[in-house]
């Protein structure tokens, strides 16, 4: 499913008059839409209370189509105008024609009408500024909002629907007002918005749906940004020859491990494994080795003297690079003298058998120590950096990493020409090219120490399998979130170890390929059932209902 920013949404509408739909048919695209998706939550219209808050704008319009939808389907409608609308304005003059009670912040003394109709209201139909919000919000609106979080926290709150974006929430960051309304549902238009799937804007944002408005399928097609989803993953997944073999799946090199961090190096090598790796040989300390190869002695070992990575281990490393496919450096390397300048050095010198790297964890901290690393690196690159690893990278801080994830990935992917993984709820992938991919998953299971290094080796396994860097980077981090959420299902929001997630992982892929999800953790055989076409994660699309309810 693709997502847009609002400048990029206001380009589709453009384009969409272009072919010959005015505005005002968007409108009524929209507005009926919210209507019928008000319709079916309630279930039936007639004689309950909706309160419709109009904001000055096009959402506003839309609010307005809603409302008289809704009114003439019998609703007891009230529309509560939070500013000033142009004038004339048909849509408005249309409700009052119908006497749908109609009031103004501006008139209203100590906002008692609006009171009083939140009182009564059992939805609320938040139609004020959508993808407009551009300032804070202040004055008379943010009275109106005070009132509307209050009656959200009441023991019987209304139902709140948002018309395309929740008020206060941006659409490019996801960055939220302390005032923003925090939805039930929210129905956006043509495509969904970057900020419905960045926090903290998709915890304002409930369950979306995304309508069609008329916008062109061509014009679409050219947004370079994705929310990752079950079918996407299902066609990029690689597939598996039943004649294959473990060189077919390829050969993964892990370079992870040091004397503080023994088991990183058998969370990514295994995870390998449970991605579908044909082979994959660990490259550690020896007292790595000799701590961890009993809980994994499905793999084959390169040992080096010493407690870390250092200088002297290179020569071995890259002259047994020439018998791999993949190459996943970082996990638990720490930062020991000499370590920095070992990475730079394998990194430098993996030779043409290796299709791609994946650089994680210490990797890029020792890179972040290198100006101008990303002009040595050998082989296409996928890097996976958390928010702190990332502003180490850019010489920045952890808030305007944050501040702004998307932009951030983009831009740092076409500047450095590799793949970037910026890791955290709602991971991003972005590639060179201006690809973007985002997570649906914000899962605090996954907030624990090693579950990074399980997505690396998650990653670098479909890697070996012939996946191309971009979509062994999506696939990775889908797979990984939702082997969570199936987790999640017994554990709830705490608990998890990153170890747990490795056996969930052939099942979140099972999951992803058949639609059928195994019973978790107890029986992996038992209790399976046909899920049909799983999607999940509270992502909808709808298609319009007919107009004559």
């Amino acid at each position: 499913m693709k997502l847009v920013t609002a400048a990029q949404m206001r380009e589709l509408e453009q384009a969409a008059v272009a072919a010959g739909v005015s505005l005002d048919e968007l409108m009524e695209q929209a507005g009926l839409a919210v209507a019928q998706e008000a319709w079916l939550t309630l279930g039936v219209v007639a004689g309950r209370r909706v309160l419709v808050l109009i904001g000055p704008g096009n959402n506003g319009g839309d609010g307005l189509v809603a409302a008289r939808h809704l009114a003439e389907w019998e609703a007891d409608i009230v529309v509560y105008l939070t500013s000033a609308r142009p004038s004339p304005d048909p849509h408005l003059d249309r409700l009052r024609e119908m006497n749908v009670p109609t009031f103004a912040a501006a008139d209203d003394d100590e906002f008692a009408s609006l009171q009083q109709a939140l009182d009564g209201a059992e939805m609320i139909i938040d139609a004020i500024l959508g993808i407009g919000r551009s300032r804070p919000i202040e004055g008379a609106l943010a009275q109106v909002l005070r009132r509307v979080q209050a009656a959200a926290e009441r023991r019987t709150p209304p139902t709140i629907v948002a018309v395309d974006l929740p008020t206060g929430v941006d659409a490019d960051s996801g960055s939220a007002d302390a005032l923003a309304i925090t939805a039930d549902m929210t129905v956006t238009f043509g495509l969904a918005k970057v900020g419905l799937y960045t926090l903290p804007g998709s915890t304002h944002a409930g369950r979306v749906q995304v309508v069609d408005i008329g916008i062109p399928k061509d014009a679409e097609r050219a947004v370079a940004t994705e929310l990752i989803d079950t079918p996407s993953v299902r066609a990029r997944v690689p597939a598996r020859s039943a004649s294959g073999n473990k060189g077919t799946f390829g050969r993964v090199l892990v370079v992870a491990g040091s004397r503080n961090y023994v088991g990183a190096a058998r969370f990514a090598a295994e995870a390998c494994y449970r991605a579908g790796a044909g082979l994959v040989t660990i490259a550690c300390p020896e007292r790595v080795q000799q701590s961890i190869a009993a809980s994994l002695p499905e793999a084959t070992w390169l040992p080096y003297a010493g407690d870390d990575l250092s200088p002297e281990a290179v020569p071995a490393i890259v002259t047994a690079l020439a018998t791999f496919d993949v190459l996943l450096i970082g996990p638990g390397l720490g930062q020991a003298d000499g370590t920095a300048a070992a990475v730079t050095t394998i990194v430098r010198e993996a030779p043409d058998r290796v299709r791609a790297i994946v650089i994680d964890a210490d990797a890029l901290n020792a890179l972040a120590k290198t100006p101008g690393w990303h002009r040595g690196v050998a082989r296409p690159a996928i890097l996976t950096p958390h928010p702190g690893e990332m502003s180490r990278l850019l010489g920045t801080t952890v808030e305007d990493v944050q501040r702004d994830r998307l932009n951030v990935a983009t831009k740092t992917a076409a500047e450095w020409g590799q793949i970037v993984v910026l890791k955290g709820a709602h991971t991003v992938i972005a590639a060179p090219d201006g690809r973007a991919a985002i997570s649906p998953h914000a899962n605090p299971l996954l907030a624990t120490a090693g579950t990074g290094d399980v997505l690396a080796g998650t990653i670098a396994g479909l890697l070996a399998q012939g996946a191309e860097p971009f979509d062994a980077a999506t696939c990775g981090v889908y797979v990984h979130g939702l082997a969570a959420e199936e987790l999640g299902e017994d554990l709830g929001d705490r608990g998890l170890l990153a170890s747990d997630l490795l056996p969930a992982l052939p099942r979140a892929i099972r999951t992803i390929l058949l639609g059928k999800r195994a019973h978790p953790i107890t029986n992996p055989l038992a209790g399976l059932g046909d899920l049909g076409a799983f999607s999940g994660f509270g992502v909808e699309t709808s298609s319009s209902l007919p107009n004559d309810l």
